[in-house]
């Protein structure tokens, strides 16, 4: 635990002007694709997205994270889903287009890289140990965000690569204390509903076995059992807390 808090530190300590400028940018790019939406504001937001996953994969992984073990393994990770945002813009996949819907919710996700220092101060955390907004698991909250607002067509297996990152990082909950990525496990589950439900009712034809309701029906019940296991292990971790 000493030696993930103290990489943490590190990489704040080493990297908080440039965080800072990422979120600048971030925000600038965001509010651009609401209010100015344009063919070249589409394309800055998906380069901007590869420099994000790559940043995470190169400088907090391989970088700062190197005394820690298995940090290559995430940053092949991260490194993954950046050739997935290039895919991404080299066939056109997302158009990243405001669709009208889950708005409320995208605005919340949205947010969220600014909510989790906030929260970390809540806790009794100071600068440079705690989380900040560019770091993992706040990007990974950042980008369901901008899939929900954004995205008509669904990079299905970049939203199953969020999944099981939301997964792994709910292991950091109980290993690591890190309160702050319930942020990030809370959000999956209405999220994988969404997107996986839109993916089946896009894919699934009438005569398909077994059908598009039923494929939802068992969706919902999938969301339901996850939400319930992450409620259980939030109840513990308030009772031993």
């Amino acid at each position: 635990m000493e030696t993930f808090w103290n990489t943490i530190a590190d990489y704040n300590s080493g990297t908080w002007p440039l965080q800072i400028a990422i979120v600048v940018i971030g925000l600038i790019l965001t509010l651009l694709l609401y209010f100015r939406p344009s063919r070249t504001v589409r394309i800055a937001m998906k380069l901007f997205m590869i420099f994000l996953n790559f940043w995470i994969a190169a400088v907090y992984y391989l970088i700062y994270c190197a005394p820690r073990e298995y940090n290559g393994l995430m940053a092949l990770f991260w490194a993954i889903m950046g050739g997935l945002w290039i895919y991404d813009l080299a066939v056109k996949h997302a158009s990243l287009e405001l669709t009208g819907k889950h708005q409320s919710f995208a605005v919340v996700l949205l947010v969220m890289p600014i909510v989790y220092p906030l929260l970390s101060l809540a806790l009794g955390r100071t600068f440079p140990m705690m989380t900040s907004p560019v770091m993992p698991c706040s990007v990974a909250v950042f980008t369901i965000g901008l899939m929900l607002a954004f995205s008509e067509r669904v990079n299905i297996i970049l939203a199953m690569f969020l999944a099981h990152w939301a997964l792994l990082g709910f292991s950091k909950i109980y290993f690591f204390g890190i309160i702050e990525d319930y942020l990030l496990v809370f959000s999956l589950v209405p999220a994988l509903y969404i997107f996986f439900r839109e993916y089946v009712m896009a894919h699934a034809s009438g005569k398909s076995k077994p059908s598009a309701a039923v494929l939802n029906t068992l969706l919902i019940l999938l969301c339901i059992i996850v939400c319930i296991f992450f409620t259980i292990t939030l109840l513990h971790q308030i009772k031993t807390a």
